[in-house]
């Protein structure tokens, strides 16, 4: 495992562009899982600067609002359009969001090459909240309070925001064949340190990608 030092947001979000671009560039048919949320907005602005061919690029998000429209400004359908989709060459038969037979589409493309992820204060990656078993699959779940108000800030009241969703399940993240976290703020490095150099535990899931033989954790104080 590598953890990677970066003294700034721009800095970490430029570096973790070029590494999907040069995933991009050395293998154009690759299999990208790709994350939402704040902290990998830079990434995205940066990675759409990048003059790449993402015509056999298929894309596999991490996780999808469950009884929300595609077009909702805050579902993830339309994050990934505003931030990503809509700048480059990809088909839109070659992206994918979590559904009931996600594991078996990714299984049949031949696994993910990269997989992006992010992180929670308690150590949730994706929707995998603490308590979830590591060896879980793409799975509709019930989200916590605390994720609930967490994501209120994105819907104009707390009762618009959507209580159940779709995730990638922690083990289907786990057989991708290369992993990057990307982490941001002073406030992320506790979860971090008991994360990656605390004891596996489902209590904080992202503790088991510290066995992932090729995990690398980028950090920006």
């Amino acid at each position: 495992m590598m953890i990677t030092l970066f003294e700034d947001y721009k800095t970490m979000s430029e570096c973790v562009a070029s590494v999907a671009a040069e995933t991009i560039e050395s293998n154009p048919n690759c299999k990208l899982g790709l994350p939402t949320g704040s902290t990998p907005i830079g990434m995205y602005k940066n990675l759409i600067q990048f003059d790449l061919d993402w015509s056999n690029v298929k894309t596999f998000n991490l996780d999808e609002y469950e009884n929300i429209s595609h077009v909702h400004p805050e579902s993830y359908h339309m994050y990934m359009r505003r931030n990503l989709f809509l700048h480059v060459n990809l088909k839109e038969g070659n992206i994918h969001f979590p559904d009931n037979e996600y594991d078996k589409t990714i299984k049949d493309e031949g696994g993910l090459d990269v997989t992006i992820l992010g992180i929670g204060h308690n150590g949730h990656i994706a929707f995998n909240e603490p308590g979830s078993s590591l060896t879980s699959r793409t799975r509709k779940v019930k989200l916590t309070e605390e994720t609930i108000q967490a994501n209120s800030r994105f819907f104009k009241t707390i009762d618009e925001v959507p209580k159940r969703a779709f995730t990638m399940g922690m083990k289907t993240i786990r057989e991708s064949k290369r992993i990057i976290l990307i982490a941001n703020g002073s406030d992320k490095w506790k979860i971090l340190d008991e994360c990656f150099n605390g004891n596996v535990t489902k209590d904080r899931p992202a503790s088991i990608l510290q066995v992932h033989p090729k995990i690398e954790v980028f950090y920006a104080s």
